[in-house]
């Protein structure tokens, strides 16, 4: 009987939203995404160009995620290793198909906050790492995808943003459209409840995970929201991502995004 737990689970759905031939990206501190990254590049996706976020190494094939994304294995057998400028002038080329984006606070339009919660800059009650070049990359970045692991908390979908870090559909200076910006804007948000979509630059839920129910997702989720008609069960992990996820992450380095309740989460192909 294949089993699984949460954490392989999640970055497993992660890779799906990438598809084969994308060139995609992720920022700092991202296990998850990076560990997802390498998942669908070794699966559904072995076309895709992957640019690691710290080291802006090409297609490389480490022999595993090391626990710092500016470790030298990252750049073993790339390809190239672009400059930092090289990345964002293909950027605002648009030659960048996709980028993940995690953040504190992330409203329903996907607009993310990494920058402090609570009034910025005097009132702030915790200063957050900063998006480096976040907010240019969501500009004109073609497709994001976000997530969040601390959905359940009540604190990271929020009805606004303390400070809006990185752009999403709607900012509160106004659309993309009458902004000028040319990227498409977030296409996928994941989250340890569910999986969600963007409908008119709205978020909407598509899938829970099958241990959740959705008032609680309605309960932990700061604004109105919305339902997908036929919601459904996140399509369960097949064995050969399990396999990849446990051999390009054997140190589980995607474990350091969860609280402890949610490595607690366990499956099987049978219960679903």
């Amino acid at each position: 009987m294949t089993t699984w737990t949460f954490d392989e689970w999640f970055v497993v759905t992660l890779a799906r939203t990438i598809a084969d031939r994308e060139v995609t990206f992720h920022g700092f501190g991202s296990p998850c995404a990076q560990v997802a990254m390498h998942v669908a590049k070794r699966t559904h996706a072995p076309r895709m160009m992957l640019v690691e976020g710290a080291t802006y190494a090409v297609d490389p094939d480490p022999p595993f995620i090391p626990p710092t994304g500016n470790d030298a294995s990252l750049q073993r057998g790339a390809r190239y290793r672009m400059r930092f400028e090289e990345f964002f002038d293909a950027a605002i080329r648009g030659d960048v198909d996709r980028m993940f984006l995690s953040g504190g606070q992330i409203d329903a339009h996907g607009n993310t906050n990494v920058t402090a919660i609570g009034g910025f800059p005097d009132g702030a009650k915790v200063k957050l790492g900063g998006g480096g070049g976040g907010c240019n990359l969501s500009a004109t970045i073609k497709h994001l995808t976000l997530w969040t692991t601390r959905h359940r908390s009540g604190r990271a979908l929020v009805g606004a943003c303390d400070f809006v870090t990185d752009l999403g559909h709607h900012t509160p200076a106004g659309s993309r459209a009458e902004l000028g910006y040319t990227g498409g804007g977030p296409q996928w948000l994941v989250t340890e409840l569910g999986v969600f979509d963007y409908v008119d630059g709205c978020v909407r839920l598509r899938h829970l995970f099958p241990d959740v129910t959705l008032d609680e997702v309605r309960a932990a989720t700061g604004f109105p929201l919305t339902v997908a008609d036929d919601l459904g069960t996140v399509p369960a992990p097949a064995e050969g991502e399990l396999a990849v996820v446990r051999r390009i992450d054997p140190l589980g380095v995607r474990r350091s995004e969860f609280a402890a309740a949610e490595l607690c989460r366990s499956f099987d192909e049978d219960a679903g």
